[in-house]
């Protein structure tokens, strides 16, 4: 990585601590109130990751571990509610960036797409449906929600991006450095053993 792209990663980096912001915009953003030119080469998300991971360690070590077990604990309870649709965490809760601003993305497995909406409005869930791009690059439907996380006393953003149960068997690929990139309830639960 250049030294523009680590300046990008690091400006980004305070965005999405700070912010809360996700990568893509964060990176855009990054380049703008740099006054690069807008064709400038930005870091991938492994750098950017590593420089969030840097700015947490030198600004947010004290609240940061606290505040990440509190939306991993939030995160394992709407697992459990959605226990029949085989739920893995994935994101900044997963991976262990996450901070007070950081949203909640659980990846459902479904037989039918709809079931999953479904058992939001049977448990009269308010939320908003709209399409995204999944982990394997297709479109898949999103229902993001808004709950509010006991031990961070404040709303969160809860996504549940909804795949084909067939998807299920691609999700645990590692990533090229070898980190799993998402983890069912049980891998969940160790984690906040672990904490």
């Amino acid at each position: 990585m250049d030294s523009v792209q680590a300046e990008i990663a690091a400006a980004a980096a305070r965005m999405v601590v700070e912010e809360g912001l996700e990568y893509g915009p964060a990176k855009r953003r990054a380049v703008r109130q740099l006054g690069l030119r807008a064709r400038a080469a930005l870091p991938d998300n492994d750098a950017l990751e590593d420089a969030v991971r840097e700015y947490i360690s030198l600004f947010c070590a004290d609240t940061q571990p606290q505040e990440l077990a509190a939306l991993r604990r939030h995160a394992l309870t709407w697992m459990e509610r959605l226990a029949e649709f085989r739920p893995h965490l994935a994101g900044a809760v997963w991976n262990g960036t996450a901070t007070r601003l950081s949203d909640i993305y659980l990846q459902l497995f479904c037989d039918d797409p709809k079931s999953a909406e479904l058992a939001l409005i049977e448990h009269d869930v308010n939320y908003e449906a709209r399409t995204v791009t999944g982990f394997q690059g297709e479109p898949v439907e999103a229902l993001s929600l808004s709950s509010v996380c006991p031990g961070l006393a404040e709303a969160v953003g809860v996504h549940l991006l909804v795949h084909d149960l067939d998807d299920v068997r691609g999700a645990l690929k590692p990533d090229p450095r070898g980190r799993v990139p998402r983890g069912d309830v049980a891998a969940v639960r160790a984690l906040l053993e672990i904490e």
